[in-house]
């Protein structure tokens, strides 16, 4: 499921021990792709509507990201705006997947949640600023260069994530669609972020090894 934990930096929250903030995070996710494959092939009467499991693992989800969230807003006192906004998604788009018994409308709020961030980080490099730093800047030390060049390359991540779920969802079978959604998207994701960072060195500041009176390089 599509997510993001920047935004509440250090001083703005109660410290959550690493290990718990991981699993409120990316244990909604893993539940969802547990309870689908066990319910993938079965179907479900429910107040006289027939329902793919599917369509019901996606209706449990919704409630066990609500609880994640909502735990991890009371343990630290603060989550992130992409969080919230991921969250309103997910739940507008759950009880779309319910209401019309039609799972696109689950499948599509990846790809509208991808081409949101999308938006947002080209609205700000047309304005000439990185909408990144604000929500990255104190995880990730950085010159105002650096951070122009990781959101223009990350707009276009989101963008081609987000292209991209829209011809798994609409060309593939329901198990491959969720295998992509719940490893391959976060995989890459994660996979980009990391080659930026060691790409992008020579915009965050290095300390000099040459002893007490070295400067930064």
């Amino acid at each position: 499921m599509a997510s993001a934990g920047a935004g509440a930096g250090p001083g703005r929250g109660r410290p959550v021990a690493p290990w718990l903030k991981q699993a409120l995070e990316l244990g909604p996710p893993l539940l969802f792709f547990v309870i689908y494959l066990r319910m993938q092939d079965r179907t479900y009467d429910i107040l006289g509507t027939e329902y793919s499991g599917f369509i019901v693992a996606a209706a449990v989800f919704v409630p066990i990201l609500l609880a994640a969230t909502g735990t991890l807003w009371w343990l630290s006192g603060a989550i992130s705006r992409m969080q919230v906004f991921t969250l309103v998604m997910v739940v507008f788009f759950g009880g779309l997947t319910v209401w019309f018994n039609d799972e696109a409308f689950f499948k599509m709020k990846t790809t509208l949640v991808y081409g949101f961030f999308c938006l947002l980080l080209s609205v700000g490099l047309l304005r000439g600023q990185s909408w990144l730093k604000p929500l990255m800047g104190e995880y990730l030390p950085m010159n105002d260069e650096g951070w122009m060049i990781l959101t223009r390359r990350l707009a276009l991540v989101f963008a081609a994530m987000a292209a991209l779920n829209e011809v798994v969802w609409r060309t593939m079978s329901d198990r491959t669609w969720v295998i992509f959604e719940t490893f391959g998207l976060p995989v890459a994701l994660m996979a980009f972020l990391w080659f930026q960072i060691m790409a992008l060195q020579r915009h965050m500041p290095q300390e000099d090894e040459g002893g007490p009176g070295a400067g930064t390089r």
